[in-house]
């Protein structure tokens, strides 16, 4: 009991030296006697919470990091899958404006020719049977699709369908090594056959059947057209002659020929579907070089 008495006079006697010091100092103001004091308890006090401070905030941090690693990954994730779908709608909308140049220019040369045509798109390179070079297309029987239909591009011959399904069909290249199509010089009626030669499509052989008949470097030949325009319709510009081979002794004269289309980079093609009711001869032929 002796104990608690003491106790509650000593906090009564501190509590009221408190209040006589808050008073003198509140009071003095900027000349009080305590300042000094006050400014040594700031600076102590003021130090003390700074340290904590930086003992506290690497914590804190830590488990800050803890607690939102599982969002700042998700938000990772989320931000690289949405890149991928920027980049693939780029190249999507690259293909898109080279396909409809592709498709434009198809549909003018048709229009040139006279040719009605069903559009496609090359798939797959696929082989088949007999033949080295053939593609397949995602136009079929359903389409009006047959075999030993005509196949071309904006630029030229391409080729022809050996087999067609509902929704697809195989077309042989003009550069198959078993491949032959009927061609003519343009200009005139010299006319030979184009045979592919393998060599990556990079040139087709043509063969010309008068010996006697002129053929030049530069020269350009199209397709000479075949029954009911069956496998091949006329006038379809096949290639550039890049050389003639000296046949002396020979009842024929050969030539070999750059194709217009690209036969190792084809996408939309052409089916001819039905053949021009008259030759266009050489009306589809791109301007020469220096007419343009």
């Amino acid at each position: 009991m002796r104990d608690s008495r003491r106790a509650r006079l000593i906090l009564g006697v501190l509590l009221t030296v408190a209040l006589v010091i808050l008073t003198v100092d509140h009071r003095g103001g900027e000349s009080s006697p305590l300042r000094s004091l006050r400014a040594v308890g700031s600076w102590v006090f003021g130090s003390a919470e700074q340290f904590g401070g930086l003992l506290v905030r690497p914590v804190a941090g830590f488990v800050h990091a803890i607690l939102t690693a599982q969002s700042a990954q998700e938000r990772i994730q989320a931000l690289t899958e949405e890149n991928a779908k920027l980049r693939t709608g780029l190249l999507t909308g690259k293909l898109d404006a080279s396909r409809s140049k592709e498709l434009k220019q198809l549909l003018g040369l048709a229009g040139a020719g006279g040719y009605k045509v069903v559009t496609a798109n090359v798939v797959a390179r696929r082989g088949q049977p007999g033949f080295e070079d053939a593609v397949q297309i995602d136009a079929g029987t359903g389409d009006g699709v047959r075999p030993e239909m005509t196949v071309l591009n904006g630029d030229g011959l391409v080729g022809r369908v050996i087999q067609a399904t509902t929704h697809s069909s195989t077309v042989v290249l003009l550069s198959d090594p078993a491949s032959a199509a009927g061609a003519r010089l343009e200009g005139g009626n010299e006319i030979g056959v184009v045979h592919g030669v393998g060599e990556q499509g990079r040139l087709v052989q043509f063969r010309l059947l008068d010996s006697t008949a002129p053929l030049t470097r530069g020269g350009r030949i199209v397709s000479f057209g075949s029954q009911n325009g069956r496998p091949y319709v006329p006038g379809v510009p096949i290639g550039v002659i890049e050389r003639v081979e000296s046949t002396p002794g020979e009842l024929t004269r050969i030539a070999y020929a750059r194709p217009f289309a690209d036969l190792t980079a084809i996408d939309v093609v052409g089916v001819v579907v039905e053949a021009p009711k008259r030759d266009p001869r050489d009306a589809v032929l791109p301007a020469k070089e220096g007419s343009r």
